[in-house]
């Protein structure tokens, strides 16, 4: 898989420190769209923040087979993956962790109209939404200068997972 982009503190105007033995996580996300063209984003209404579904690749998970979850999980749509996009690296040395995230376009197959949220989701106020792409890449861009940090994310951490999918999602709008 072709890396999309590596996400460092330099894009933040911040300089990275020295990893030391920092903690590693797998991720798998990406585009989900409909027959009409609108695609999946996630709306966390306490913190300001519009994101991408996805989330983390449990133990001995296929990245495929997490992406689909993550994707029924926090949509409620059963998808089928259409397009392998790449990965893409978030080096948060401040944080001493780094991730990489397997990244896909699916297309939905069936929606259940069902969210499986998490509690910590619920209580950032997540919210699913549909729009057309390019809206969403104005929304995930505007929540870059108006995010609020949560009991889960500080805005360190915010602000990687905003880069992270506008990124996403002006690779998939540039190459689709």
């Amino acid at each position: 898989m072709n890396c999309i982009k590596i996400v460092k503190d330099e894009d933040f105007g911040l300089k990275s420190v020295k990893f030391n033995n920092p903690k590693k996580r797998k991720g798998a996300r990406g585009i989900v769209k409909r027959n009409d063209g609108k695609i999946a984003i996630l709306y966390k209404s306490n913190m300001n923040e519009y994101k991408l579904p996805g989330g983390g690749i449990d133990n001995n998970e296929e990245p495929t087979n997490a992406f689909k979850r993550e994707v029924l999980e926090e949509t409620g749509c059963i998808i089928t993956i259409e397009k392998e996009l790449g990965t893409i690296v978030e080096n948060k040395t401040h944080d001493n962790f780094t991730q990489t995230s397997y990244v896909y376009v699916g297309g939905v197959i069936e929606d259940k109209k069902e969210l499986n949220l998490t509690e910590r989701e619920k209580e950032e106020g997540a919210k699913l939404i549909w729009v057309m792409p390019s809206k969403a890449l104005e929304l995930i861009q505007k929540s870059m200068d108006n995010i609020k940090e949560s009991k889960y994310e500080n805005i360190y951490h915010s602000k990687f997972i905003i880069l992270r999918d506008k990124t996403i999602l002006e690779y998939y709008l540039k190459n689709k």
